[in-house]
């Protein structure tokens, strides 16, 4: 075994078990305080149930980030990514108390952004100088701040934005490992201590919850993973940087297009995402995720493709498994119709 494969191997050992025992004690916290999230008509589960694990996410991710640059294994950039997220997840804990205005939550993280954008590692531009320099920019920005507020959408029944991570950040650490020169070790292991951590949160976050992730996880893992892909595409990898976190791409925008069009507040919540209408017709929360899980298993491997060079065919046949899995979940709706 390689030593940077045993490098990526003992980060995810250290960070798994930190981020078990952090989500443990952040259970009987949210418990204690009576932080509990409240079944309502937009909600996908039936019991009170505490909200806010993501903090054991957090308190996991970003000092481990910090040890990384510490150590060397990349330049400081990621400290600004971190502290990024941090902001952003201070920010999203309050809203997790109390309720902020989204017009205040968008600013902030667009601040953020902002911040994260300066630091951006990468040999060139996200868009493959597809895009004026300007216009690059300003599309890297607005596809940033999609992310990371679809990550929140998508975070709405047990284990799917912890699974969404884990796959992602593995996804990272693989392409990091075959492609070391381009990419570098140290993305790699950004990216394999957020799998390792949504893993170790998975544990208790897996159906039925014992915890929900709140905004306080959702929103900074979709900064923190937005940067990440974001200089993978910087890299020249702008097609690995697609496929990884495709489904939920198509998903919550699909969803999104179809809310504009009816003339809806979009920034409400709602149960109507694919995932969410499978669920309400019938099928359980994990075994939804599982079909999730195995098209993300899918899709890292159509990444790793990407990455010799077949960009296009690979990128065909990710939205072919996507197309697969949301028709899939379309399926649940109309075998419940049936009774079947």
């Amino acid at each position: 075994m390689s030593s940077t494969v045993l490098r990526l191997v003992l980060a995810a050992l250290l960070v798994f078990p930190a981020a078990w025992l952090a989500t443990f004690l952040m259970l009987r916290v949210l418990r204690r305080r009576g932080m509990l999230d409240h079944p309502n008509a937009r909600s996908s589960h039936a019991v009170p149930t505490p909200r806010g694990g993501g903090v054991a996410i957090m308190a996991t991710v970003l000092p481990a980030w910090v040890v990384i640059v510490a150590l060397g294994y990349t330049n400081g950039a990621p400290l600004s990514a971190a502290a990024g997220g941090g902001g952003i997840a201070l920010l999203s804990w309050w809203d997790d108390r109390g309720g902020l205005s989204p017009a205040l939550r968008l600013v902030v993280q667009a601040a953020a952004i902002v911040a994260g954008l300066a630091a951006l590692p990468g040999a060139g531009a996200v868009f493959q100088g597809w895009l004026s320099p300007t216009a690059d920019l300003l599309a890297s920005a607005f596809l940033w701040l999609w992310f990371v507020n679809l990550f929140n959408f998508m975070d709405g029944i047990d284990g799917i934005a912890g699974t969404e991570a884990a796959a992602i950040g593995l996804g990272l650490a693989l392409l990091a490992l075959i492609h070391p020169a381009a990419i570098g070790l140290g993305a790699g292991l950004l990216g394999v201590t957020i799998a390792a951590a949504a893993l170790g949160f998975l544990c208790w976050n897996w159906h039925p919850a014992k915890l929900f992730m709140g905004d306080v996880g959702s929103v900074p893992l979709g900064y923190l993973l937005g940067w990440l892909l974001l200089a993978l595409a910087a890299s020249g990898f702008w097609a690995p940087a697609l496929i990884l976190p495709l489904y939920f791409l198509v998903d919550a925008s699909w969803t999104l297009a179809r809310r504009l069009l009816r003339g809806e507040r979009i920034w409400e919540a709602h149960r109507e995402h694919f995932y969410q209408r499978a669920v309400q017709k019938g099928r359980s929360h994990a075994a939804v995720v599982r079909r999730v899980a195995l098209a993300d298993v899918a899709l890292v491997g159509l990444a790793l493709w990407a990455a010799t060079g077949a960009a296009w065919p690979a990128l065909a046949l990710a939205v072919a498994v996507v197309g697969l899995l949301l028709a899939d979940l379309s399926q649940a709706l109309r075998v419940s119709r049936s009774g079947a």
